[in-house]
């Protein structure tokens, strides 16, 4: 073997985490892609055939539950990471532009704090906080402000609060370190030259975090939409989400290959999504979108 042919350091580096990719997500989804195609388990049953029926009644769904709960699960996906990106965007500046590095560990200690916390935990909470006899409910009714409790909970209001709580985090450490590594004498030339700060940072910073903008959208989009425990336990039977379906015909109706079907579909509507909203943000940069 000659040298050229041989793996260099980073090649060996690289491998495991290569290898964990291809076990834990390429293998995974390749027997669901193909147990979507199959009328059984052909494992088991050795009369098992190819078919698209899954996908048909998916696609010619006359009641409009499976239609209803895609449409649902990408509302509150983009609904979540349009909110988490309102409250982090502010929070990450703050926080890349901290002189103080004291100030800027606590800020940081108290972003991280909630990602130490179980999913199931924190939902939980909101829980007790949102439910109809919860602290909310319960201080209003005794102001006397209200006569009966507010629909709080139960409903897509309270899962994209649990989410937005749950995910705000990954968006803020995202956009941190996009924006700590812009050049604060780029905006101070601007405003130096008459821009005001708004315009200054409109101009400057923001089209400069548009890559960050992008990680920290698909990651908080990804994560909600594949959401499973919140919109399960804040969004009781009023909200049905596709991973809720999925796990139901998985657990309930004992049917994979329809639950692999809508994984499927899942997966390429989101892509398509990501996609497109990566266009759009390569035109406002300019053609330097990430790829």
């Amino acid at each position: 073997m000659t040298n050229a042919a041989r793996p260099t350091p980073i090649a060996w580096l690289i491998a495991p985490a290569g290898l964990l990719f291809v076990l834990f997500f390429v293998l995974p989804f390749a027997v669901m892609t193909a147990m979507s195609f199959y009328s059984g388990n052909p494992v088991t049953n050795p009369n098992a055939f190819l078919t698209t029926r899954h996908y048909e009644r998916f696609i010619f769904d006359t009641a409009g539950i499976f239609h209803e709960a895609l449409w649902s699960t990408l509302r509150i996906g983009l609904i979540t990471t349009v909110i988490s990106l309102l409250i982090g965007y502010p929070l990450a500046h703050w926080m890349a532009r901290m002189q103080s590095r004291l100030g800027h560990a606590l800020v940081l200690m108290a972003v991280i704090a909630p990602m130490l916390t179980g999913i199931v935990v924190r939902t939980f909470a909101w829980m007790t906080i949102l439910q109809d006899k919860g602290v909310i409910n319960t201080t209003l009714m005794q102001w006397g402000l209200i006569e009966k409790p507010l629909p709080l909970m139960y409903n897509e209001f309270g899962t994209i609060v649990a989410l937005v709580h749950i995910y705000v985090p990954f968006m803020v450490l995202t956009l941190t370190g996009v924006i700590g590594r812009i050049d604060e004498r780029l905006e101070q030339a601007a405003r130096s030259l008459g821009a005001g700060r708004l315009r200054a940072f409109v101009e400057v910073t923001l089209p400069l975090s548009l890559p960050g903008i992008l990680a920290g959208s698909l990651l908080v989009f990804a994560l909600s939409i594949s959401a499973y425990v919140t919109p399960s336990l804040m969004g009781g039977t009023d909200v049905l989400t596709l991973p809720m379906l999925i796990a139901q015909q998985v657990g309930t109706s004992f049917n994979p290959n329809f639950a692999g079907a809508l994984g499927v579909i899942l997966l390429l509507v989101s892509l398509a999504i990501v996609v497109a909203y990566n266009r759009i943000l390569a035109r406002l940069a300019g053609g330097q979108g990430m790829a």
